[in-house]
């Protein structure tokens, strides 16, 4: 049957579809040419890979596939940052993988050559039993899975945001992103079906929580 409604253009939320060419253009980078590129994101993300404002994302150690997909997300449009999308811009495909391989490579010890925000302070030391639980758990009756199911039980795992050592501010603020969808480029909706069910107090309690540097203590209080 006809409709007098326009359907709705499919949005694709990113460009990177995750093949073996992919995988492997994205993992084939310089570390020592990136050190060279990401000089130029200094002034942001820090010189050691962590950044002194709270509401820049640490890039030490994130994993490079991460970061490769973020730089294509950026450079296709289907991340939106009036910072970050002439800088991607201005980075070939190698140029990106180099850069993901420098960050990768980074440490994430303390070195007195930063001045990183992390970590952050829990503003109420009960959002980090919330944080817990969803961490560990979940929430089955809303069928949120486990922060850990992807993002790993310490907040690191391989092909997943690292959010061991990330800025409690970003993390809130991608939270509130995905939730209100003004953030789409996650394949498949999962953080923004996530995002949605998570009330604004959860919200607050997971990204203190691991800009804190707890997650890895959570364990204790999601029991």
């Amino acid at each position: 049957m006809g409709s007098d409604v326009a359907e709705r253009p499919v949005r694709i939320p990113s460009n990177v579809a995750w093949t073996a060419e992919t995988i492997d253009r994205a993992s084939s980078g310089d570390a020592f040419r990136g050190s060279l590129i990401g000089r130029r994101c200094d002034r942001c993300h820090g010189r050691e890979g962590f950044s002194s404002s709270p509401s820049v994302p640490n890039l030490a150690a994130m994993d490079r596939l991460v970061i490769w997909k973020q730089l294509d997300d950026f450079r296709s449009g289907k991340r939106s940052s009036h910072i970050m999308q002439p800088i991607a811009n201005s980075l070939s495909v190698q140029d990106s993988a180099d850069v993901a391989a420098y960050y990768w490579m980074m440490p994430i010890e303390p070195d007195p050559a930063d001045e990183r925000a992390f970590p952050q302070p829990i503003s109420d030391p009960r959002r980090e039993a919330v944080a817990g639980r969803l961490i560990n758990a979940g929430d089955g009756s809303r069928g949120l899975p486990p922060c850990q199911a992807c993002h790993g039980p310490i907040g690191f795992v391989v092909g997943a945001p690292s959010l061991a050592t990330q800025n409690s501010t970003y993390l809130l603020e991608q939270l509130e992103a995905f939730a209100s969808g003004s953030r789409a480029n996650d394949i498949n909706l999962r953080m923004r079906s996530i995002a949605t069910q998570l009330t604004d107090e959860e919200r607050h309690a997971l990204a203190e929580s691991y800009g804190a540097g707890v997650a890895q203590s959570s364990s204790q209080t999601g029991k």
